[in-house]
């Protein structure tokens, strides 16, 4: 497992150089202003209704005494709570519009990486709309199975001293989720729906150690949200090729000029 997690991350060296080189920047500037657009909402969110939220919340109060503080710190956990809930819905929704765009990203990145290889299964051509729907079954099945386990793994979290545990596995199984996205964008050109589940939930490390990375640049004001796709959907690109390649999923042949036209053409 730890392993696999540390492969995850080590998937992110050189992605810079691999965007620049496939060129792959023209694919992730539509991606880039719908996860900043997004990230600004979340932020316009929490100011606008926190206060509204701490009202319904100063009904728990019953005393005079003390209920502007307590109405201050309800206001602080509501913003906290708006954001939080932002930030699970946030790689859910731009993961489903920016699936189009990173298909063809993925697809430029295995043709660069194995050339010379085929699969040995049938190959999956999906359309715009394909993909768009494909996002959007995985990332919500994703984003019910996340919000079972982080809603009660937060609560806990408020628990003195202990609760430093819950928050680090909350945050683990954020960057499951995230990594689980990312890395299928490349699946779905190859497996079905329920063989990427399956694909992914063996190679937990993988999906962990790639949205770990996510969530950490997820949380570096403004230019975090803006180059985490691009990065974040390289290395897992890479990382799920690379796994296929392992487990021989992909086999070489031998190049033929025609080959080597369409690939590059």
């Amino acid at each position: 497992m730890f392993k696999n997690v540390w492969k995850g991350i080590k998937a992110y060296s050189d992605g810079f150089a691999l965007i620049s080189k496939l060129n792959l920047w023209q694919f992730f500037f539509v991606p880039m202003l719908i996860s900043f657009f997004f990230f600004v909402g979340i932020g316009f969110a929490a100011y606008g209704l926190s206060d509204n939220l701490a009202n319904i919340m100063d009904k728990l109060w019953i005393w005079e005494t003390g209920s502007q503080t307590f109405h201050t710190i309800a206001e602080w956990i509501s913003g906290a709570i708006i954001i939080i809930i932002g930030l699970i819905l946030y790689k859910h929704v731009v993961m489903i519009l920016s699936a189009p765009f990173m298909s063809p990203v993925s697809e430029r990145i295995e043709k660069h990486l194995y050339p010379n290889y085929t699969h040995t299964y049938p190959h999956r051509n999906t359309n715009n709309l394909e993909q768009l729907w494909r996002g959007l079954r995985i990332n919500v099945r994703n984003l019910g199975y996340e919000l079972l386990l982080t809603i009660p793994l937060l609560l806990l979290s408020f628990i003195p001293v202990v609760g430093i545990v819950f928050t680090i596995i909350a945050f683990i199984v954020q960057a499951y989720y995230a990594g689980f996205g990312n890395m299928d964008y490349t699946l779905e050109r190859h497996f079905k729906y329920a063989d990427s589940v399956k694909f992914v939930k063996q190679r937990r490390g993988l999906a962990i150690g790639n949205g770990l990375v996510f969530m950490g640049m997820v949380l570096i004001p403004i230019i975090g949200v803006i180059l985490v796709l691009p990065f974040s959907v390289t290395a897992a690109s890479r990382l799920t090729l690379n796994e296929m390649k392992d487990r021989e999923l992909f086999v070489p042949i031998e190049p033929t000029s025609e080959s080597i036209n369409e690939i590059t053409s």
